[in-house]
């Protein structure tokens, strides 16, 4: 069998294919070299633009300018603290200890958490670490505790922290302060935490709704209690002959105190609400009456109007305090370096006023020098180890934020 030569048609098709086949592979090699870089730009360029826009910018009334980074959501968080490793506990009201990462990506449940009286106001509060934590371990949590017929308190304990990243727990719990008595009602347990800088711990107990037992020395609601770490009453507590609860007092008549923190000489400022505005706050001295509900800036919500301060000068005046209300809610004493023309100064979050507000603290005195909008209500507000502003937004949904300067 001969072969047959090509015709002229398949000779050209076959021409046709041979240049194809010799001209593409130059061609791919072109376009594919060229499309890789510009994905590799488009991605550059994305990821830059997401560093540059993902921080919202929030503008101050005193012209300061906050940057505002999203890192997590929570349900219902209520206070938060660092860990010296950067990871963060985080609390729930509901009663979930979080363990979170520095990056807000994980969020591990920490065990041992006893089981809290959840509803109104009531739930897990907060969280610190002890001064010692590093050698120690443990951790101080407060919240809302059942008792009989359908009574409730707050107490505070602390549990060793054992950091197993897969499975973090609190070990050896135990309750070393409860507020006494407890009553019905789900409101103002206040139950905020912070350590001296002489390693004494500070407990606000609100007066649970109830006014009186703010002026009562057999009750220790409505007071600002002072404790050795195990719970033992300091010797050196400021009312030695009021009675036996009375020793663990270090200043009475106050309402509802959401905010706890020392300055750097060692003095104690906290925040509490007031009843229809006049939320307060105050340098809290050791001995002194705050006056509630004898006297406040604001008024009863029926509208009853109650005493004025000024009308009582035996009781100690807030620092600062506001009409209309900013429901306070967090506290600190800024002490970093990254707002460092804010050292010395009081940030506190707003809860019905959904803002940050900067008080600039002079001495003994104090005055509102700036307001942040934030557009939620704020829980927490926590300093970092490296000087940024944390805070958390309150409800289902609440934002963990970090916050630094413009620069």
């Amino acid at each position: 069998m001969t072969d047959r030569p090509p015709s002229p048609l398949s000779s050209s098709v076959a021409a046709f294919r041979l240049n194809r086949l010799e001209k593409t592979p130059t061609i791919s090699k072109y376009t594919y070299f060229h499309i890789l870089l510009l994905l590799l730009l488009l991605i550059t360029l994305s990821l830059s633009y997401v560093r540059t826009t993902s921080a919202e910018e929030i503008l101050g009334s005193g012209g300061s300018v906050l940057l505002s980074e999203k890192y997590a959501e929570f349900n219902e968080p209520w206070a938060m603290t660092f860990l010296p490793d950067g990871h963060m506990l985080i609390t729930e009201k509901s009663g979930t200890l979080l363990l979170v990462s520095a990056d807000g990506t994980s969020k591990k449940p920490v065990k041992g958490i006893p089981k809290v009286a959840y509803g109104g106001q009531g739930g897990l509060g907060d969280v610190i670490l002890h001064p010692d934590f590093i050698s120690n371990k443990l951790v101080y949590f407060s919240y809302a505790e059942k008792g009989r017929v359908g009574k409730k308190g707050g107490v505070v304990a602390r549990g060793k922290f054992n950091s197993n990243r897969d499975n973090p727990q609190l070990d050896d719990v135990e309750i070393i302060w409860r507020q006494q008595p407890k009553v019905k009602g789900s409101g103002h347990y206040s139950h905020r935490l912070a350590f001296s800088p002489d390693g004494k711990l500070f407990i606000t107990s609100g007066e649970r709704q109830k006014q009186k037992p703010a002026q009562d020395w057999s009750q220790n609601l409505g007071k600002v209690i002072r404790l050795n770490p195990d719970g033992s009453v300091p010797g050196d507590n400021p009312f030695q002959d009021k009675g036996k609860l009375a020793k663990t007092f270090w200043s009475l008549g106050h309402r509802n105190l959401l905010g706890i923190a020392f300055d750097k000489e060692g003095r104690l400022w906290t925040h509490e609400m007031g009843p229809r505005h006049g939320d307060e706050l105050n340098l809290t001295v050791g001995g002194d009456n705050y006056g509630w509900p004898i006297v406040s800036w604001g008024n009863h919500y029926s509208g009853l109007s109650i005493p004025d301060h000024d009308t009582r000068p035996e009781f100690h005046a807030p620092e600062v305090y506001w009409v209309p209300t900013i429901a306070p809610s967090g506290l600190i004493i800024y002490s970093g370096t990254m707002f460092t023309e804010w050292q010395g100064n009081a940030i506190i979050g707003g809860l019905a006023s959904k803002s940050l507000i900067r008080v600039k603290i002079s001495g003994d005195t104090a005055q509102e020098v700036e307001r942040f909008a934030m557009g939620k209500r704020i829980r927490e507000v926590e300093q970092g180890p490296d000087g940024a502003i944390w805070v958390l937004e309150d409800k289902e949904g609440g934002r963990l934020l970090r916050l630094t300067p413009k620069k």
